[in-house]
């Protein structure tokens, strides 16, 4: 193909429209706007001092609340000393080794940063900022691309800019999405490669809808659109499947959170597959760190998943009378206690767009009418109320929310109340009847909720997987990663310390990538140079984390996971004990029990309250046992590994893997597979497919935390 064929709109015109955010008039117009942000571009930084860029000394000085204010020198003051006249019109006193230097006006909104003749920090955030403020949120530094959330839809992703940006080289085309994405698509034509792209970056950041777009442009360039043999059995064609499989992923996998009205609560790693001829030719999800907590805990500013609201809003009443459904989010206590609605979102509609989108897939309805017995059984699940008796053991204070329960999952409600609330375990060779507290029954009600929301997650994307699987053709493929960026929150715990090491490991894989190709560059040029790995900045961290032998953070929770005595403070005990005073990464808090990690991105102080259970997540298998042998056929297949006691180990039998079939948590003489394992499991298997791909990175940036456009 001639990548500089000029097809579609003019690039003059796209740089324009860009610029203005405004779409052509054959675009499409999303259909649901989060503000009215009217068009606009920035002053440049001299043009606003009204100043002669020639005539003065700039010089950015740190600023506590605006990181960096440009002024310039009004005199020297000597001992390193000058004195600076700020554009917000104050003189100030400042050390000239604390301030970085401004950039010529021809370096003002520069479309790659690496341009720039001072490339510090404070040029580079104010280029982003000149840049985002007149609409162009998308910016290169050196060999990948900066996308700013702009928080409403700027409309510059319709077909005019699909032609626009197909085949084209990047120094053709202002930054965007789509020429990441052409660019993986030729270099895999012309190297016959496996690519990735990979999207990170902080929660509300953008990563889900960067993901989206490149998912809409290699399904316009490559999709075979024309034949019937490309129909499926469904009458749609394979680029329909592919993207809708997305609403799909968002209704059971994204929430409102804090900072994003539609966070993605897991990452996934999307497999494009090409055949010969560069036509799609399947594709395959796998997901990674689902948040499990979220189906039983959100904060009062959150939601739980979109797909409990859609339901209870949007379906038939046929269908929530036959599961027992007959209240709105307010009555149920898994969705009761945080935010019921999105400003802007009809929960109806979208539960529409979900049903059609399964549709398309090729969900049959008895297929949904599964997925949806299992939200029902979530929501009656948390509804049961139980209370202590003066012996402080549990019992079920009435049976109305059991009963809804037990007829939804095809159990019986006598044997569901003797498995929660009285369950056998087996002590040496014998099984005996053991009474539970309040607050053990509790527990494990949430643990069962979590852990079959998660299985039927599990259960719906190998679904989906199987719907977009081609037997043959595959040839490449691009793999497009969006996973959690690096996370503080004020209380850390054990699901920060998985996505923060999961993001040690992507840095490091980054400056491998960015350094060894910057390094051949200088071998290319003849330049004498001895070859850095700067990958092994990063490792001492990475080992602090994962390493076996000294055993690292994750080794010793999982050490302790088996110890018949263990707590949460003898693992913090210990882990002080091995780590501190003996490595730079690790300190011990003084009073918190926990301990801190300094990341890359940041030093960060973690909780260990909780650690073991989460790190065992333990199942009731008398409960588990009773639902692998359920009278629902998908009920029983998501709790096959249980099905007539088959399985004696903590915390299960069998789990559900990335690509949602199952893979065996137990171990050979009685161990099991706790959640870190199987982390470090995926991760290595990530890394792995990775690292045999040629990788370009997209970088998402939040510009407020207020979703302020």
């Amino acid at each position: 193909m001639n990548r500089s064929s000029r097809q579609g709109a003019t690039v003059a015109s796209i740089r324009k429209a860009i610029q203005q955010g405004l779409d052509r008039p054959e675009s499409p117009a999303p259909s649901v706007s989060l503000s009215s942000r009217t068009a606009n571009t920035a002053p440049d930084l001299f043009e606003q001092a009204n100043v002669n860029f020639t005539e003065k000394k700039w010089l950015w000085v740190p600023h506590e609340k605006e990181g960096y204010i440009a002024g310039y020198v009004v005199s020297e003051d000597g001992n390193d000393m000058v004195t600076v006249h700020l554009m917000t019109g104050r003189d100030v006193a400042v050390n000239i080794n604390v301030t970085e230097r401004v950039n010529p006006p021809k370096f003002e909104k520069v479309e790659d940063m690496a341009d720039l003749g001072y490339l510090n920090e404070a040029s580079v955030m104010h280029n982003l900022k000149q840049r985002y403020a007149s609409n162009m949120i998308y910016t290169y530094s050196g060999l990948f691309l900066v996308a700013v959330n702009p928080y409403y839809n700027l409309q510059i992703y319709g077909s005019d800019y699909v032609a626009a940006y197909k085949n084209k080289k990047r120094t053709e085309v202002p930054p965007h999405i789509f020429s990441i994405a052409d660019a993986a698509f030729h270099d895999m034509l012309h190297s016959k490669e496996n690519q990735s792209i990979l999207i990170t970056g902080e929660s509300g950041a953008g990563k889900t809808e960067n993901t989206k777009k490149v998912i809409q442009f290699l399904t316009a360039i490559a999709g075979d659109h024309k034949t019937a043999a490309a129909l499926t059995a469904t009458g749609c064609s394979l680029e329909q499947q592919i993207l809708s499989a997305n609403p799909i992923l968002e209704s059971f996998g994204n929430a409102q959170t804090i900072r994003n009205n539609n966070s993605s609560r897991f990452g996934k790693f999307i497999r494009i597959e090409f055949n010969f001829a560069g036509q799609i030719a399947g594709a395959n999800i796998e997901w990674y760190l689902f948040e499990k907590p979220r189906v039983t805990n959100q904060s009062k500013q959150e939601r739980n998943y979109h797909v409990f609201y859609q339901f209870m809003k949007g379906a038939d009443k046929s269908v929530k009378d036959r599961l027992l459904i007959d209240k709105g989010p307010e009555g149920y206590t898994f969705t009761r206690k945080c935010r019921q609605t999105i400003q802007g979102v009809d929960d109806r509609a979208e539960f529409d767009t979900l049903v059609a989108a399964m549709a398309t897939t090729g969900f049959k309805t008895e297929e949904q009418n599964d997925l949806f017995r299992v939200l029902a059984a979530i929501l009656h699940m948390g509804n049961m109320q139980f209370q202590a008796t003066r012996n402080d053991e549990a019992v079920l204070r009435e049976q109305v929310a059991a009963e809804k329960l037990c007829h939804v999952l095809g159990i019986q409600l006598s044997d569901f109340t003797r498995a929660v609330l009285r369950p056998s375990i087996k002590a040496g060779r014998d099984w005996v009847t053991q009474s539970r507290t309040l607050q053990q029954v509790l527990l494990s009600v949430e643990a069962l909720a979590r852990s079959m929301y998660e299985r039927m997650f599990g259960a719906l994307v190998s679904r989906i997987n199987s719907a977009m699987s081609r037997p043959d053709g595959k040839s490449t493929f691009i793999g497009v990663l969006d996973i959690a960026g690096f996370e503080i929150l004020e209380v850390n715990s054990f699901e920060q310390l998985c996505i923060n090491y999961t993001n040690e490991r992507l840095q490091q894989f980054f400056n491998r990538t960015m350094f060894v190709l910057e390094q051949e560059e200088y071998t290319r040029e003849g330049i004498e140079w001895n070859f850095i790995d700067f990958g092994m900045d990063l490792q001492p961290t990475i080992d602090l984390i994962d390493r076996t032998k000294p055993i690292g953070v994750m080794s010793c929770l999982d050490e302790e996971c088996v110890m018949p005595k263990a707590t949460d403070k003898t693992f913090t005990e210990k882990l002080h004990g091995l780590w501190a005073n003996k490595s730079d990464k690790y300190e011990a808090p003084r009073f918190a029990m926990g301990f801190t990690i300094k990341h890359y991105a940041s030093q960060v102080e973690y909780s260990t309250e909780g650690w073991l259970e989460k790190n065992k997540d333990p199942l009731n298998e008398n409960v588990t046992r009773l639902l692998g042998n359920s009278s629902e056929p998908f009920i029983a297949q998501l709790y096959s590994d249980y099905a007539d006691g088959q399985s004696g180990t903590p915390g299960g039998g069998n789990d559900v893997s990335s690509s949602g079939t199952r893979v065996p948590t137990t171990l050979k003489r009685g161990a099991f597979r706790t959640v870190g394992q199987r982390h470090k499991d995926q991760l290595n298997l990530l890394m792995a497919q990775l690292n045999s791909t040629q990788p370009h990175f997209v970088r998402c940036i939040l510009p407020n935390s207020e979703k302020r456009a």
